[in-house]
């Protein structure tokens, strides 16, 4: 039994379909990486995973260590060990970093509270790594942050947080050669056989930094091929109407 568990997963916007029977499995130790068309279901999948409430599950079912978490809040994905790093994420005026960071890993931690001490120590090392100023400790969640550090932000959370599985929802799009190279740093650092790793994207220079065990591809709402590390470059050089002529062939 994989850690992560998509079985046969169907879910629509209102009277939209767009997850058609997704089948997925991820275990802690494992990079998988999605990548698709526009259109093909990725972000949906990303945001049902976490699940968003404007999406409806009909069909189908999602496990995490065995457990399905189909009725459980975003909150309580999260605090299973669930964490999803945001395409856009959205500034909190008014909450620093440093209360944010703390009031999220006090509610993993065992006891309920995590000593403040080792946690800050930890906050400012994870924060040096990423090449964030000092400062932005007790800056506003992403309030004024550019679309980089921003996504710098989303990295440190993970960092902080610890989870058993992460899924990175674009969060290469818009970034910088520099930006990008100091957010998979981040990301190889926490990279361990407890955190199971999932990154969609649509972009295969991603994968230069952070490198896939096994590489899935979206379309129309399906998984329709997957493959090892090396179809990440056969995909880049076919393209995905390749991709279409060898689902049609196998359907």
């Amino acid at each position: 039994m994989a850690d992560l568990e998509i079985k046969n997963l169907h879910a629509q916007i209102g009277d939209v379909k767009i997850l058609k029977g997704v089948n997925l499995e991820i275990n802690k130790g494992e990079v998988h990486a999605l990548m698709g068309p526009n259109g093909s279901g990725k972000s949906t999948l990303s945001s049902v995973i976490m699940g968003h409430p404007d999406y409806e599950v009909t069909e189908g079912d999602i496990l995490f260590m065995g457990e399905s978490i189909l009725e459980m809040d975003p909150e309580e994905r999260a605090k299973a060990g669930v964490f999803l790093c945001f395409q856009y994420p959205v500034a909190v005026p008014g909450v620093s970093i440093s209360s944010f960071l703390k009031k999220a890993v006090d509610a993993r931690h065992p006891e309920g509270k995590a000593p403040s001490g080792p946690f800050l120590k930890e906050m400012r090392e994870n924060m040096a790594f990423l090449e964030m100023d000092a400062s932005f400790a007790n800056r506003g969640l992403n309030e004024g942050f550019s679309g980089g550090e921003k996504k710098r932000m989303e990295i440190l959370q993970m960092m902080m947080f610890k989870p058993g599985m992460v899924i990175m929802d674009e969060t290469d799009s818009g970034l910088d050669i520099d930006a990008l190279r100091i957010v998979s740093k981040g990301v190889n650092k926490m990279k361990n056989d407890d955190m199971g790793l999932l990154v969609i994207t649509h972009y295969e220079r991603i994968l230069t930094y952070i490198k896939p065990d096994h590489l899935h591809i979206l379309m129309e709402g399906r998984v329709v091929m997957s493959g090892g590390p090396d179809l990440v470059k056969e995909l880049e050089e076919k393209g995905y109407d390749w991709v279409r002529e060898q689902a049609a062939a196998t359907a």
